[in-house]
């Protein structure tokens, strides 16, 4: 009889009974993931300790390698704009004042200061050589027509000679060739005399023109030599002032500032408050090489006599540059091989912007071409400043 097993069939030989699968309880799970979450945040920490150093690290190093810069702005110049230059005031005729006659002063009649008029007499001077020859000239004259008139009449008397044949044709020729050489000699000596009496004239010194004696050089009893040579003497010397000339220098990027006809203003230190107003008369049309500049003069009506040459005046021309430029301070550009380089303050970093300079106004230079009024421009850039260089602005540096 076969029977039928009731209970769970026997492990084989040797084998230990299999245990039932154990479970996880939940504490443990919980244990588990507060584990994992302390050990990512002590990872964390660490990782975000390690770049905010680094970051610290390179932020300290930037600041250490910025550089401290005060900036400016470029600025508009409104309204009309002027060219300013200095000036020096000229006579405008200017002469000095020699003997024609040697001899010694005699007499002088102005002083420096004196205003005089075409045709015055300045000063004597005593020639007695020269008058004595002046009287022998005159007595070789007399003679010379007494010669002439002793030979008119002979030559009359041969020539009612002639017709009674009672001369022969040879004498009469003779007598009229006589009269015509006396005819000459007294035509020279009256020349002579003329000429001594131009010079004897020159003893007495005239004012060629209407002005102000400016310099006197002798005095009573000096030697005089005439002439302009080394051995000469300047008597005096002569300014007409009611008319001045004032030349400047213009620079050969404002010369379309040089019109002839043009109005100029002047400007005195000791008369500030006027103004002086004169017109372009000239320029030299050439630009003088080693100063690149135009050489302009302007005349001035001066009756007050206000204006002295040898004068230093302000002279104001109209510009004929472009309205309104820009302008900057000329201790923010750095002369560079390449050219004129201005330094700006772009995102933290200095940039070398190339610029065209138009006029110098002396603290300040007009901007043709490089820059617009928004940028930032570094006041006293250093000269070892590179492109890509970190800077930090100093506050309120503007101001």
């Amino acid at each position: 009889m076969i029977e039928h097993a009731t209970s769970a069939p026997e492990h084989a030989a040797g084998q230990p009974p299999s245990e039932p699968p154990r479970r996880v309880g939940p504490v443990a799970i919980i244990f588990l993931l507060a584990m994992a979450v302390g050990l990512g945040v002590m990872i964390y920490r660490g990782i975000g300790t390690r770049v905010s150093a680094q970051a610290k690290l390179e932020q300290d190093t930037h600041n250490a390698a910025a550089i401290d810069v005060a900036v400016t702005h470029p600025k508009r110049l409104a309204g009309a704009q002027e060219v300013i230059l200095p000036g020096d005031v000229e006579a405008f005729i200017d002469a000095p004042i020699y003997a024609r006659v040697n001899g010694y002063l005699k007499k002088w009649y102005f002083d420096i200061g004196a205003r005089v008029h075409k045709g015055d007499v300045l000063a004597d001077i005593e020639a007695p050589e020269l008058d004595a020859q002046l009287l022998q000239a005159q007595a070789n004259l007399a003679t010379a027509n007494a010669n002439l008139a002793l030979a008119k009449t002979q030559a009359t008397r041969w020539q009612d000679l002639i017709k009674t044949n009672a001369v022969s044709q040879d004498e009469l020729d003779q007598k009229v060739g006589a009269f015509n050489a006396d005819k000459a000699i007294v035509a020279a000596d009256e020349a002579n005399v003329r000429n001594l009496q131009e010079q004897v004239s020159f003893e007495k010194v005239i004012a060629p023109f209407d002005g102000v004696i400016t310099a006197r050089r002798t005095d009573v009893g000096a030697l005089i030599a005439a002439g302009s040579g080394a051995t000469a003497t300047e008597l005096f010397h002569l300014a007409a002032i009611d008319r001045v000339r004032v030349f400047i220098d213009l620079p050969e990027q404002d010369r379309a500032s040089a019109l002839s006809g043009a109005s100029a203003s002047l400007y005195l230190n000791e008369f500030p408050d006027k103004k002086f107003t004169g017109v372009i008369a000239r320029n030299a049309n050439s630009i003088d090489p080693s100063a690149r500049t135009l050489r302009v003069e302007i005349d001035v009506d001066n009756p007050n006599g206000q204006l002295l040459p040898g004068s230093y005046v302000s002279v104001h021309l109209k510009s004929a540059g472009a309205a309104n430029p820009i302008v900057i301070p000329s201790n923010t550009l750095l002369f560079r091989a390449e050219g004129l380089r201005a330094a700006v303050v772009r995102n933290g970093k200095a940039e070398l912007l190339p610029v065209k300079v138009g006029r110098d106004f002396g603290e300040s230079l007009e901007i043709l071409d490089g820059l617009k009024p928004e940028d930032s421009l570094i006041v006293n850039p250093p000269d070892s400043i590179l492109p890509g260089a970190p800077v930090r602005v100093i506050p309120d540096s503007g101001k």
